[in-house]
C-alpha cells in the first residue's frame, strides 16, 4: 500500500464549496481507501491504496462529484514529492505562512512567473516542478497578485506542506 496526498481545490476557503472534513473521510473510506486522514479544513486528505496516484485521483473525484452535484478538482502527490516541493522552497527565509505553493496538475510553464500581474506588494514569484511558489511578504489576503499558470492549481502555505509531509511520516 502506498500513501497518497490529496490536495482539493476551492474547498472551504472563502466561502465556496463547502465540503465538512467528516464528509471528505466517509467518502474516501467508502470508496474504500484505508488510512484516511484529513487535515484542516480546506480540503488536505492522506488515504492509502494499492492504486496509483491517477486512479486516486479518478475515484476521489468522482465521489466528490457525486457528494457535491459538481466536478471538484482533486490533486494527488506522493509523500516524496511532497516532501522535494518542501524541500525546493526558494525562500528559505520567510515564514511558512507568507510562502504558498500552487501545486498544478501539469508541467509548469516556464514563463509561468513573467506572466503574473499584480504584484504590488512585495510578492515574489518563483517556478517549481508542476509547483509555483510565491512568498507574500505582507499577506496572501490583501494581494493582487494574478498568476495565470495557477488558475487550475490549488495553493498550500508551506506550514501545511510542512505538516502534510510530517503526517506522511507517521505512517
Amino acid at each position: 500500500m502506498s500513501t497518497h496526498v490529496v490536495l482539493l481545490r476551492a474547498v472551504n476557503v472563502g466561502g465556496t464549496g463547502a465540503l465538512p472534513m467528516a464528509d471528505l473521510r466517509r467518502l474516501a473510506q467508502d470508496a474504500g481507501f484505508t488510512g484516511v486522514r484529513t487535515y484542516i479544513a480546506s480540503g488536505n486528505l492522506l488515504v492509502e491504496s494499492d492504486d496509483d496516484a491517477d486512479a486516486v485521483g479518478r475515484t476521489i473525484a468522482a465521489a466528490l462529484a457525486d457528494y457535491a452535484g459538481r466536478p471538484v478538482d482533486v490533486l494527488v502527490r506522493s509523500p516524496q514529492e511532497l516532501a522535494r516541493v518542501l524541500a525546493a522552497n526558494p525562500f528559505p527565509d520567510a515564514p511558512g505562512n507568507r510562502v504558498s505553493v500552487y501545486f498544478l496538475p501539469v508541467p509548469t510553464p516556464s514563463d509561468a512567473a513573467d506572466r503574473a500581474t499584480g504584484a504590488d506588494d512585495g510578492e515574489e514569484v518563483r517556478v517549481g516542478k508542476r509547483a509555483v511558489y510565491v512568498h507574500y511578504p505582507n499577506g496572501m489576503g490583501r494581494s493582487r497578485l494574478r498568476l495565470p499558470a495557477a488558475a487550475v492549481g490549488t495553493a498550500r502555505n508551506l506550514n501545511t506542506v510542512a505538516k502534510l509531509v510530517e503526517l506522511c511520516g507517521e505512517r
